[in-house]
């Protein structure tokens, strides 16, 4: 039978989503301890992928399980799985649906704030929030909407047929006096896209970057004066959409 689980995970211990060589990854710590819960191997394709440190609010991957459980296997695997990946649902889907290809669109948001907090240190990014012109990063953030080419805001560009991305929208939203968000929603992610576009909107918040350079990266693909990503901690992975599925998110801390 086909599932699609939905889960979060807290990135900081882990290189990312998809396993690797001499890395301990999330697909390899859920395959591992599914096979572990089941008796044989059992692959998880996820919906993407995301870099090492970086968070996942919302995650959703499908697996095949041979027969019918007699167990509650949410159940079962938060208690055999380390606690800063946490499964909130197993849900039946039909043969053909695929996590990673049937996707609409996906939702990152980037957490920042403005004071250190041992709280939320390896959750978000910290940046002096008064030394920001938010408004320039709005209308920046704002140029980011429609179909466009992202090659300049893509890490490794040449690994792609193509660099284009349709965005739905892209904002930026204080939640408080000490926290800034930036939220975007686009039918695809190239490599680092999300890192280097709130690298680069921090640079024209500061100055460092004037608007109309970062508006010819993205209008003409020109090269950005420098290559700055933002920290992985402060960045989630937090909607995945489905036309069949639209899960809610079932984190509830500030963050994200």
């Amino acid at each position: 039978m086909k599932y699609f689980i939905h889960l979060a995970y807290h990135g900081t211990n882990y290189s990312g989503w998809q396993r690797q060589k001499n890395v301990i990854t999330i697909q390899e710590t859920l395959e591992d301890t599914l096979e572990k819960m089941v008796g044989y191997q059992v692959l998880c394709t996820g919906c993407g992928r995301t870099d090492k440190g970086v968070h996942a609010s919302q995650y959703i991957c499908h697996i095949f399980i041979k027969e019918t459980l007699s167990y509650d296997p949410v159940f079962r695997l938060n208690k055999m799985l380390p606690k800063d990946i946490t499964i909130y649902e197993f849900i039946p889907v039909a043969d053909r649906a695929q996590a990673q290809y049937d996707v609409i669109d996906r939702t990152y948001t980037y957490h920042i704030r403005g004071q250190e907090n041992p709280f939320f240190h390896q959750l978000s990014a910290l940046h002096d929030l008064d030394q920001l012109e938010i408004k320039q990063m709005e209308l920046a953030a704002a140029m980011l909407v429609g179909k466009q080419d992202f090659k300049s805001f893509c890490k490794q560009p040449d690994v792609y047929k193509h660099t284009f991305c349709e965005v739905q929208a892209a904002e930026l939203i204080h939640k408080g006096a000490q926290h800034l968000q930036f939220s975007i929603t686009a039918n695809r992610f190239i490599r680092g896209m999300v890192r280097l576009l709130v690298g680069n909107l921090l640079s024209v918040g500061t100055g460092a970057l004037p608007l109309e350079i970062f508006e010819k990266a993205i209008k003409s693909q020109t090269t950005l004066p420098y290559f700055r990503m933002a920290y992985p901690q402060g960045l989630y992975l937090s909607k995945v959409r489905y036309a069949y599925l639209d899960l809610p998110n079932k984190t509830f801390s500030n963050f994200p």
